[in-house]
């Protein structure tokens, strides 16, 4: 028997941020159950928990494959472990991981805030098929090790994307990350983020994404401190601080399923 949950990320409204899937096993399972239980939930991620003496083992999976990071299923995670008095809310909650080493979160009244690795991406010379998928006409490009970032001049211009995802499918890197300065005051900066090759045409709200739009737009702005929205159809709100080579991503979360999984 396994525990499952599915919890809206980056929200307090539920039907609007990142929906994920939490799945507590009662046993180890193998990692072709969890990448079946990703595949039957159909959402852009399932987390994968399991209690350890120093915490918790994270893995999180999409319908296609294990990914190395995953921002909003992490604070969906963190969320059920506080909701289920799996550990008190007084306490941080330490996630072991397999490709970005211990992540921890913390809760502060309704909201979570995690602790990422900050992703700072480098300045490339563009990509003529990255922008034939956009059919856009880029301020900048940028690199990290998995993404594609790409700023463009308006939140208009941003909204209005409908990548070629096919194409996207034949770039080296699996996520692109699409940002623009926010014409909404309450946000500083707005983005979308796709990654077609992992199963997730376009994410909802990505905490990963902004491991490396935090650093970016600080060093834009000035700032170590900056509210952002992703423009998505679900849409979903996030408050970014720099620290070091850290990033905090602060957001809010909702459950909306609880039940009992038994795979075959």
């Amino acid at each position: 028997m396994i525990k499952i949950f599915t919890v809206d990320a980056f929200t307090d409204t539920p039907f609007t941020g990142n929906p994920a899937a939490v799945c507590i096993p009662d046993n180890e399972i193998s990692d072709l159950l969890m990448q079946k239980i990703a595949f039957e939930m159909n959402l852009s991620e399932t987390a994968f928990l399991k209690k350890r003496n120093d915490g918790f083992g994270l893995r999180w999976f999409t319908p296609e494959s294990e990914v190395e990071l995953c921002g909003h299923a992490t604070l969906a995670g963190a969320h059920i472990l506080w909701q289920e008095n799996i550990i008190p809310e007084s306490h941080e909650a330490v996630f072991h991981t397999v490709y970005k080493g211990v992540l921890k979160a913390v809760k502060n009244g309704n909201e979570i805030t995690l602790n990422f690795p900050a992703n700072n991406p480098a300045v490339s010379d563009g990509n003529e098929i990255l922008s034939k998928a956009l059919n856009v006409n880029p301020v900048n490009v940028f690199v990290t090790d998995n993404h594609y970032l790409v700023e463009l001049s308006s939140e208009t211009e941003l909204r209005k994307v409908n990548p070629d995802f096919n194409l996207l499918k034949t770039l080296t890197k699996y996520g692109t990350i699409l940002t623009c300065r926010s014409a909404n005051p309450e946000f500083d900066f707005v983005s979308r983020f796709f990654a077609p090759s992992k199963g997730v045409d376009e994410d909802p709200v990505t905490g990963s994404a902004h491991c490396v739009l935090a650093p970016y737009w600080s060093d834009k702005l000035g700032r170590k401190k900056l509210n952002a929205f992703q423009a998505s159809e679900r849409g979903g709100k996030l408050t970014v601080e720099i620290s070091g080579d850290r990033v905090f991503i602060s957001g809010k979360a909702v459950t909306i399923i609880k039940g009992e999984f038994f795979p075959v």
